[in-house]
């Protein structure tokens, strides 16, 4: 018998071929949290009839349908191509490195058209039986990593769904032998772009993008489901860096206003010749918009910076994945 508390529970993805058509999961991922529920809209009929003093069961109708909420995970050395794929847009095919089992996915900064998930919930009853939550038409509308002093490299994401279907049958949940990125694997480097160097005295950072897209598109003859999101707005890429005042490197940069490449990556364990397990974000051009250095005691100064990811007119934004995983 499964175990009658979070402990059973489980989560499964699949990549959709067309919005809000389901689609068996074919990764499950291990999570920390998640809150992703049908939302729904009623209307109760506000009729008068002589007598009648409570609104009537019968004519209360459900208007309209979602799936809104986010979920949360380490991040790990496998098994994250499908999310970072959803997040970003490109439509990615692993790259072997050399004759070795590792493999390279490139994650570049695209239009989300067409990029939606299936994500299937399995949520324990005290009994230990686990009920199927299958949530289809699933957009990534953002997602923010994070990782500071003695922490894992974690990730947070925001999504927007079409409906929840609880016909379909639970899958099975399997799982690869999976390691987090963390910080004793992290790295930060800035400068230009191609030639960033190490920064000290970073403690933690965070680096949340996010997809703004037009989540209302209920129409008539839609059953009160909508229509995929569209994309309405610019790409957001904001950041924070945590810092020791060791240098006036990033205090610099505050002042004049200039730009930096940004490369913030995690080094694990080799798997073959030279390619390491790896998980890098590259934003070719930050500006910092707050975070000037201030003295509120006898310790050491801590600033930190609050940035503004842009476009240098050359060069997109890219998260770099090198794991095992020959497919995504």
């Amino acid at each position: 018998m499964a175990i009658g508390s979070g402990l059973g529970a489980q989560l499964g993805i699949s990549a959709e071929s067309s919005y809000g058509t389901f689609v068996a999961p074919s990764k499950f991922l291990e999570f920390t949290k998640e809150s992703l529920a049908l939302k729904k809209t009623t209307a109760q009929s506000a009729g008068i009839a002589a007598g009648r003093l409570l609104p009537l069961s019968a004519r209360r109708v459900l208007t309209r349908k979602e799936v809104q909420g986010s979920l949360e995970m380490e991040i790990s050395n496998r098994g994250m191509g499908v999310i970072l794929q959803q997040l970003m847009g490109t439509s990615v095919t692993p790259v072997q490195q050399g004759v070795t089992t590792a493999y390279l996915q490139t994650h570049t900064l695209a239009s989300v058209a067409g990029k939606s998930l299936t994500i299937q919930k399995g949520v324990p009853l005290t009994t230990g039986t686990v009920t199927d939550k299958t949530l289809v038409g699933c957009k990534i509308t953002s997602g923010e990593f994070a990782c500071g002093v003695g922490e894992m490299l974690t990730g947070s994401f925001e999504i927007d769904g079409k409906d929840c279907d609880e016909t379909q049958t639970l899958a099975a949940a399997s799982y690869s032998n999976m390691s987090p990125f963390h910080f004793g694997q992290m790295a930060l480097k800035t400068g230009t772009f191609g030639a960033e160097t190490a920064l000290d005295g970073i403690r933690k950072v965070s680096v949340k993008i996010e997809r703004p897209q037009d989540v209302e598109r209920f129409y008539a003859n839609q059953a009160s489901l909508k229509k995929e999101p569209v994309e309405n707005d610019q790409v957001k890429i904001t950041g924070t860096l945590e810092s020791d005042y060791v240098a006036t490197t990033l205090d610099d940069l505050h002042t004049s206003d200039g730009a930096t490449s940004l490369v913030w990556e995690f080094v694990g364990p080799l798997i073959a010749s030279t390619f390491f397990e790896t998980f890098r974000i590259t934003l070719p051009a930050i500006r910092l918009d707050e975070g000037p250095p201030v003295v509120d005691g006898f310790g050491v100064v801590k600033p930190t910076f609050n940035f503004t990811g842009l476009y240098d007119g050359t060069n997109q934004p890219k998260i770099e994945y090198i794991s095992t995983d020959v497919t995504l």
